[in-house]
Formats: structure tokens, C-alpha cells, sequence
């Protein structure tokens, strides 16, 4: 049960906030749950949706983006962005089951996203302290500085969603998918 009350509608939101989620839902064809409790703060929500949206301009591929959701959603043990990444992963990145496996154990099947990947697990766990070593495998794998960059901002990104995620307790929404704690990250 949610420990933060989730607008049941978009009509039910905040009022500053209901552009937003109108705007979501005209993307999305639907609003998550996730998107639903943010909105309790409009600013919070605004704040999320900038990020996301400059983001995904980025020099990232969607499909890396999803990876580095996976693998910190595991990471921080939010079983809803586990949940709602495994569904996008899949089902708009066109991720093979194997890759999605792959990510949440902190790696990938393809041997540059691996490296993104990796990082990104050593971000989350060294609470963002990479090493020398750890940037210059990223970018030893052909990663600009421009992508070095989002990699660390999408961590951050998705840290956020589940700490939100995790306080609220949002009901999941997506075929649910469960974090292992004795899942070994890279």
C-alpha cells in the first residue's frame, strides 16, 4: 500500500500539475503510477520531466539509457523502476530477455554498453566516487565526455525515481518484476 497518496486521475492531481500529466499521458498513452505520485509536488514533477526530456536529446541510445535503468534499478532495489524497465526494455528497446538479465546483474551482452553499464553500477555503489580507472575504461570503450557525462546524470535520474519510488511505495503498474539483494552487480 502506497505510504504517500497517489492521484487516482490526472483530474485528481495538483492543479499546476495536471498540464504535465496531460502531456505524459499524450506521450505514453497512459499515465504510470510513478508519474501520478510525483505530481503531488508539481515542481518535483517538472523538475523529473526536464531532466528526462533534455536527457533523452542526449548522445546516449535509448537502448543503453534502459540498460543503465535496469542495472541501478537494481542496484538500489526498487522492484517498480525494476517493474517499468524491464517492460520498456523489452517492449520498446526491443532488449532480449538475456540483455535485460545482463543489465541487472550490472553488465550487458554487448561489449560497449557493458562498459556504460559497469560504470554506472560503480557509480550507484561508490555513491558518485568513480576512480581514474573506472572513467577511462568508459571511456576506453569509445564513450565521449559528452556521454560520460549523461551516464553519470542518468544514474542520478534514475536514483531518484527510486527513492520516490521506494519512499512512496507506488503500486506497480507493469508486469511485476522483482529486485534480488543477492544479485551481484559488476
Amino acid at each position: 500500500m502506497p505510504r504517500i497518496a497517489t492521484p487516482a486521475s490526472i483530474e485528481a492531481a495538483p492543479q499546476a500539475a495536471q498540464p504535465l500529466l496531460q502531456a505524459v499521458h499524450k506521450q505514453l498513452g497512459v499515465v504510470p503510477n510513478m508519474f501520478r505520485a510525483i505530481a503531488n509536488s508539481p515542481a518535483a514533477l517538472e523538475g523529473y520531466l526536464g531532466l528526462n526530456g533534455a536527457l533523452a536529446r542526449g548522445a546516449l541510445e535509448p537502448a543503453t539509457r534502459e540498460r543503465i535503468a535496469l542495472a541501478i534499478a537494481e542496484v538500489n532495489g526498487c522492484d517498480y523502476c525494476a517493474s517499468a524497465h524491464s517492460y520498456l526494455g523489452k517492449n520498446l528497446s526491443k532488449l532480449s530477455d538475456a540483455e535485460i538479465a545482463a543489465n541487472r546483474d550490472g553488465g550487458s551482452t554487448d561489449a560497449k554498453a557493458d562498459a556504460a553499464v559497469r560504470f554506472a553500477v560503480k557509480l550507484a555503489q561508490r555513491r558518485g566516487h568513480p576512480s581514474d580507472a573506472d572513467v577511462g575504461a568508459v571511456k576506453d570503450a569509445g564513450y565521449t565526455d559528452a556521454q560520460v557525462i549523461e551516464i553519470v546524470l542518468h544514474v542520478a535520474l534514475n536514483t531518484l525515481t527510486n527513492y520516490v519510488n521506494e519512499t512512496v511505495k507506488t503500486e506497480i503498474d507493469f508486469p511485476a518484476v522483482t529486485t534480488n539483494p543477492l544479485r551481484k552487480a559488476a
